[in-house]
C-alpha cells in the first residue's frame, strides 16, 4: 500500500489544478507529519482525517463591483477561505494584492490553521483577500471598494464565527471603510475585525506585533543556543508593517539592521537603518525607498531584489511568499548567516528552507515565526468581548510569553519525533497534533 501522505498529497494537486502555492503549503506541512501520521497511518486513513485536514470547510468567491474617481464602473473578485474551525472560530487576514486568487488565499488559509493552533489561543484557519490594488487608489475608491466587498463579505463573518484583519494591502485604512460597512448592515457593534484603530475596539500593540514577536521568538531560540542577538547585523526585506516593525525591535535588542526593500527596489545603509525617516517615507508619506537614498547620501538603492547578498549574521524574510530562493539561500550561507527567521508567510521555497537547514543554519518558519500578529488579534479579540483595553505593555508582556511559549513548543515536538533543531518539523507537528486532537473529539465533520 502506498503511502497516505503521498496519496494527499498527489490528490491535492490533481483536484487544485493551477494553484501552486497551495501545492506548495501541503507538500511541506505534510512532508514533515510523515513521523505522526505513520504512527496513526490506519486511524488516519479509516477517518479521511488529512483529506478533512486538507479541504477548506467552506470557499467563498464572489464579484466586488465598486466606481472609481472617473465614474467608470470596475470589478474585482473577492475571497474568503474558511479552512478549519476546530479550534476557534475561523482567523486570518484579508489581502489586496494584484496577485491575489484562489490558491494564494488557500495557501495562507491552510497555514493559517497551523500558525493558529501555535499561538495556544482558541482562534481556527481562515484567509481572505481580492484582486483590488489599493496603491494609487483615492480614499474615496477605496472606501468604495471596501464597501462592496463587505457587502458580500458580511453575510459569512461575526465575532464569533469569523474573524479577518489585515494583511498586505490591507491596513488601518482599509479595516476602518470595512468595519463601518460591517457595522451598518449588520447593525450592530461587535469584534468582527482585528487590527482596528485604538478608538474602537482596536488593542495596543496590534501594530507592532508581527514584527516585535518575530523578533522575541528569535532571541529565545539564540538565547537558548547561548548566543544573543545583540551586536548582530541583520538583513531584513520588505518596508510594510512587519518590516518597519522587526527592524524597530531589533535595534532595540542592540542589534544593526543594514537593509530594507520594497516591490521596485532595496536599500543598503552600512551605518544601520535610519528609523524615524523610514517610517515617514513608509508610513506617513507612502512614498518609495529612493527618497531614502536622497535623505541618506552614505546609503545605496539597488532596483530589483539583492537584499541576501548583503553579508549579515541574521536574515528576516519580511515581504512575501517565495522571495527567498535557493541562490539567495546559497548567498546567504556563503556570508555566514547563522539565522533565518519568516517574518512574511512561505517567504522561503523549499529548496531554499532545505539548504539553509542541511548548512546548520537555525530556520524559524514562518507559521512560528510570524505567529506574534495573529496572537495579537487573539488579544484584540479578548479585549473586545470583555469591553476592556490593556496596557500597551500587558499587551506586549502576552505576546513575549506566547512567543518564548511558541518555541518552546516546537523546540520540543521536533525532539520528541527525532527531529532536534527542526524547527519546521516541530511547528508543523505542534500545530497539527492540537488540531487533529480537536477534529477526532468533535466527530466526522
Amino acid at each position: 500500500m502506498s503511502s497516505y501522505v503521498n496519496e494527499v498529497i498527489e490528490r491535492v494537486i490533481k483536484e487544485n489544478p493551477n494553484e501552486p502555492e497551495f501545492h506548495q503549503a501541503v507538500r511541506e506541512v505534510l512532508e514533515s507529519l510523515r513521523p505522526v501520521v505513520e504512527l496513526n497511518e490506519d486511524q488516519y486513513r479509516r477517518d479521511a482525517l488529512l483529506e478533512r485536514l486538507v479541504n477548506p470547510e467552506r470557499q467563498i468567491k464572489f464579484r466586488v463591483p465598486w466606481i472609481d474617481d472617473n465614474g467608470q464602473v470596475r470589478v474585482n473578485t473577492g475571497y474568503r477561505v474558511q479552512f478549519n474551525s476546530a479550534i476557534g472560530p475561523y482567523k486570518g487576514g484579508l489581502r489586496l494584492h494584484p496577485s491575489v486568487n484562489l490558491g494564494i488565499i488557500k495557501f495562507l488559509g491552510f497555514e493559517q490553521i497551523f500558525k493558529n493552533s501555535l499561538t495556544g489561543l482558541p482562534i481556527g484557519g481562515g484567509k481572505g483577500g481580492s484582486d483590488f490594488d489599493p496603491k494609487g487608489k483615492s480614499d474615496r475608491e477605496v472606501m468604495a471598494f471596501c464597501q462592496s466587498f463587505m457587502s458580500e463579505l458580511f453575510k459569512y463573518i461575526g465575532a464569533d464565527t469569523d474573524v479577518p484583519a489585515g494583511d498586505i494591502g490591507t491596513g488601518a485604512r482599509e479595516i476602518g471603510f470595512l468595519f463601518g460597512q460591517y457595522k451598518r448592515l449588520k447593525g450592530c457593534f461587535e469584534g468582527v475585525l482585528t487590527g482596528k484603530g485604538l478608538p474602537y475596539g482596536g488593542s495596543l500593540a496590534r501594530t507592532e506585533a508581527t514584527g516585535y514577536g518575530l523578533l522575541y521568538i528569535t532571541e529565545e531560540m539564540l538565547k537558548c543556543h547561548g548566543q544573543s542577538i545583540e551586536g548582530k547585523t541583520v538583513v531584513v526585506s520588505g518596508a510594510g508593517n512587519v518590516a518597519i516593525h522587526a527592524i524597530e525591535k531589533a535595534q532595540q535588542l542592540g542589534a544593526k539592521v543594514v537593509t530594507c526593500s520594497d516591490s521596485n527596489g532595496w536599500i543598503y545603509d552600512p551605518d544601520g537603518i535610519k528609523l524615524d525617516l523610514l517610517k515617514d517615507i513608509k508610513i506617513t508619506k507612502r512614498q518609495r525607498l529612493t527618497e531614502y537614498t536622497n535623505a541618506v547620501p552614505s546609503s545605496e538603492y539597488h532596483e530589483g531584489k539583492g537584499v541576501w547578498s548583503i553579508k549579515c549574521d541574521v536574515a528576516l524574510p519580511c515581504a512575501t511568499q517565495n522571495e527567498l530562493g535557493l541562490d539567495d539561500a546559497k548567498l546567504l550561507v556563503a556570508n555566514g548567516v547563522t539565522t533565518v527567521a519568516e517574518g512574511a508567510n512561505m517567504p522561503s521555497t523549499i529548496e531554499a528552507t532545505e539548504y539553509l537547514k542541511a548548512n546548520n543554519v537555525f530556520f524559524l518558519p514562518g507559521k512560528a515565526a510570524n505567529a506574534g500578529g495573529v496572537a495579537t488579534s487573539a488579544l484584540e479579540m479578548s479585549q473586545n468581548s470583555e469591553r476592556l483595553s490593556w496596557s500597551f505593555e500587558e499587551v506586549d508582556s502576552k505576546l513575549k510569553d506566547i512567543m518564548i511559549g511558541l518555541y518552546h513548543n516546537i523546540d520540543r515536538a521536533a525532539e520528541k519525533y527525532g527531529f532536534k533543531g527542526d524547527y519546521v518539523v516541530g511547528a508543523n507537528i505542534a500545530g497539527f497534533e492540537k488540531v487533529v486532537s480537536a477534529m477526532n473529539a468533535q466527530g466526522i465533520v
